[in-house]
C-alpha cells in the first residue's frame, strides 16, 4: 500500500492559500493547515488536520514541520498591516529555518508577482504599476526571493508566483 504523502500549509484559510487547501486535498494528500483562525477552515476531509501556530515562532514552526514530506507557504500578514513589508521577510525566514530545524527538504513559497520582469530589466515591483496600498507585501515577497530564498542551499525550494499581469 502506497504511503499518503504529508503537507503542512501555511496561510491555509487565505486568498491563496485556501485554493492550495483545496487542490492537495482533492490530490488526496495528507494536509496540516497552519492558520491564525482555525474557525476560517470550513472544509471536512478525513486528511485535514487544521491547527493555530504562530509562524514567526521557530520552535512552533519546526514542531508543526516534523513529519512532513513537504511544506507549502502562502502566509501573508495581511494587507491592511502597517508592518508587513518587515513582518513578511521576518516571518518567511523563520519559516524556512523551521523547515530546515524540522529536517524537512522539500518546500513551496507561493507568491512574490512583484519579481517578476514585465520588460527587459524592469520588475513589477520597481514599475510603478503596483497600487501603494500593496506595494510594501508585493516587494517584501519579491525582496526576500531575491535577496533570501535564492541563497538558500538546504532545502530544495521552488518559488511559485502569479503571472504579473493578473
Amino acid at each position: 500500500m502506497k504511503r499518503v504523502k504529508k503537507v503542512v500549509l501555511t496561510g491555509a484559510s487565505g486568498f491563496v492559500g485556501s485554493d492550495i487547501l483545496n487542490e492537495v486535498l482533492n490530490r488526496g494528500f495528507e494536509v496540516t493547515a497552519v492558520v491564525r483562525h482555525p474557525a476560517k477552515i470550513k472544509i471536512q476531509n478525513e486528511n485535514l488536520k487544521v491547527v493555530k501556530v504562530d509562524v514567526s515562532s521557530l520552535n512552533e514552526v519546526a514542531e508543526v514541520c516534523k513529519g512532513a514530506d513537504a511544506v507549502i507557504s502562502a502566509f501573508n500578514p495581511g494587507w491592511s498591516n502597517p508592518n508587513i513589508y518587515d513582518e513578511t521577510i521576518k516571518v518567511y525566514l523563520t519559516i524556512v529555518n523551521g523547515i530546515k530545524k524540522a529536517g524537512i527538504n522539500r518546500s513551496l513559497m507561493v507568491g512574490g508577482a512583484g519579481s517578476l520582469f514585465i520588460a527587459p530589466g524592469l520588475r513589477l515591483m520597481d514599475s510603478g504599476e503596483v497600487p501603494e496600498n500593496i506595494l510594501p507585501g508585493v516587494k517584501a515577497l519579491g525582496e526576500f526571493y531575491l535577496n533570501f530564498l535564492k541563497k538558500e542551499k538546504k532545502v530544495d525550494w521552488v518559488f511559485f508566483s502569479p503571472a504579473a499581469d493578473m
